[in-house]
Parts: structure tokens; sequence; C-alpha cells
């Protein structure tokens, strides 16, 4: 068996045919077994592989899509870049689970991918092809890939449901504030809910009620979406609405912990566990009992109890109507 050639190393590990074409590298070359070829006109080294592997089924979604913009990117025209569901993905974002026909969470998700102006929309077989006006959007570039702004990305989606869409506006307005134990305080916001105001108000967009109705419900100190889902179901069951990452302290100032949400006159508190939550088992057991013993009632909200939202909206109307 005759020698692979190597490369040119200008190329790194993921090309597109047409520029290993004008580095000379041949058609039959580029049918090596030693690349793939994840869409057409795009070559990547066979071992070469994006990190997709999460016990979280919803940050397993967001690598894939990540992974999937990173497949196509040799080959993205530079008046095109990632958008919608990819976009918010490359965000970090919140995103709803997609299923397969058959029920099981999909894994094959095509990269949305938008045209700016008169250009075509891109038409590859396996990518979703927009085309937007300049005054729909704004490009931005995040690690290494063209995709449009979190302002522009928000309102380019609604077409998710109310509660996705606040838990989105959620997540770019997060504001990173100083505390006990906060993460990256003084860390900017990705986006304002001016800069959403102002993308909602450039023209007609799908789905613009939902995006009216979300935007006045959008916080800035939600840490997660599961949060937010659980403050807009007590809200609507016409429970006050709670505040946010509040940190407990007991009658003599000791730190207790920063609740997800709490009505602090009623020393109410309620915590999501995630289902990744086992790695601060043991510190959210005692932060939890360290509340109760401070005369807290903590309600612990797990994803079954979140498929129940009646019996989550009963225990907390019961938890602030109690004597004190």
């Amino acid at each position: 068996m005759g020698r692979t050639t190597d490369l040119p190393d200008e190329l790194g590990g993921e090309f597109s045919t047409a520029l290993a074409r004008r580095h000379g590298v041949s058609r039959s070359r580029m049918r090596g077994s030693d690349l793939r070829a994840p869409f057409f006109g795009v070559r990547i080294a066979a071992e070469a592989a994006f990190d997709t592997d999460a016990e979280d089924p919803y940050r397993r979604q967001q690598l894939i899509r990540i992974a999937r913009a990173r497949e196509y990117a040799p080959r993205l025209h530079t008046g095109h870049f990632f958008s919608h569901h990819t976009a918010a993905a490359i965000w970090g974002g919140p995103l709803p689970l997609e299923f397969a026909e058959d029920g099981r969470i999909a894994d094959d998700l095509r990269p949305h991918v938008s045209a700016l102006g008169p250009l075509a929309e891109p038409r590859t077989t396996g990518v979703i092809g927009h085309r937007t006006r300049a005054s729909f959007t704004e490009i931005s570039e995040h690690d290494r890939l063209r995709v449009s702004s979190p302002a522009a990305t928000w309102a380019s989606l609604g077409a998710l449901s109310l509660y996705d869409l606040i838990a989105l506006g959620d997540y770019f307005c997060r504001q990173w504030r100083h505390g006990y134990g906060r993460p990256t305080p003084g860390k900017p916001p990705l986006a304002t809910t001016a800069d959403l105001r102002a993308m909602l108000g450039v023209g007609r967009r799908l789905g613009a009620d939902r995006l009216r109705a979300a935007l006045p419900r959008i916080r800035e100190d939600s840490w997660s979406p599961r949060e937010s889902l659980v403050r807009c179901l007590l809200v609507d069951a016409g429970l006050p609405e709670p505040r946010l990452n509040v940190d407990v302290r007991d009658d003599t100032g000791r730190f207790l912990g920063c609740v997800d949400m709490a009505y602090p006159d009623q020393k109410v508190a309620i915590e999501y566990l995630g289902m990744t939550h086992g790695a601060t088992w043991a510190a959210d057991v005692e932060r939890i009992a360290a509340l109760r013993a401070a005369g807290w009632v903590v309600i612990e909200v797990t994803a079954p109890l979140l498929r129940s939202p009646e019996t989550l909206i009963h225990r907390v109307a019961t938890a602030l109507r109690r004597p004190r």
C-alpha cells in the first residue's frame, strides 16, 4: 500500500476542498481514508472529533449544534453566518430539547446558516438555510465562528414557546453581580433588554407576539433555564414573583447560602436540583440543612416535580400561607 501524501500545513485539521485545490491537493487525495466529508466541499481529519459527550441531554444537544457548526465553518461564505438555534448554542444559550420522529432525543441537528441581503440562502444538504436583511440582524464573532449577535439571535427565535423565550432572554441578559461565591463577578452580559427591544422593533418578526410578551418578563438574575421555568409557573399561577439568587444570612449575619429563588419576608426558599447535581450533593445537603435550622422553608424542585407543576405550585402556596 502506498504512502498517503501529507497535506499542506496551511490547511489545518478542517478545510474546504476549494482551499485545498488552491494548495495543489488532488481530488483523489481528498478522497483519502484519513479524511471525512461532513458536508459537500468540506474535509476534516478522520481522527478529529468535536466533543459532544455530556450526561445532560440539553448540554449534549448544545455541543452537537456547535460541532456541526465547526464542521460546516470551512465552507461558510463571507456573506453567511450561523443563526437561529445554532447561534443560540454557540453563545451557550438554553434551548428546548428536540426529538426524532421515533421519540428519541435527536442527535442529528442540522446547522442554521443565514445569508445576508441579496445573497442566496445556503442550499447545501444537511443545512437549514435562511435569508435576512441587514437591518434585521447583527453579525458578531464568538469562539472563531461568525454568528448572529445574542440580541439578533433571540429576536429570530420567535417560534419558540413563551417560557423558552423568557429563559433564553434571561441567559443573554444575565448580570454577573458580586456576591459570596458568585462566578465571574463584573462580567458584562451578552445583551441587555434594550438590545432585545431594539432588535424586536426593526420590523415584522416570526412569533412577534410571543417575543413582545416575553420581553417584560426577562430578568437579569436567573442562572438557569429551569429556574426561569419555575419562576414563570409560579407567577402565572397567581403567586408573587420570587426574588432570584438571594444571599441568605442568619440573625447573627452568618452567610448560609445563595438560594435560587426566595420570598425573604416569609423565609421561603426554592432550590432547583438538576439532573447533574450529584457533584455538589453533599454541599447542597448541608446548605439546605443550615437554612432550615435558621427557620426557612426550603422547597426542593426536581425534574419529576417540575413535570407536576400543580404540585409545585401547591407546595409554594402552602409555604407562603404558613403562620410565622
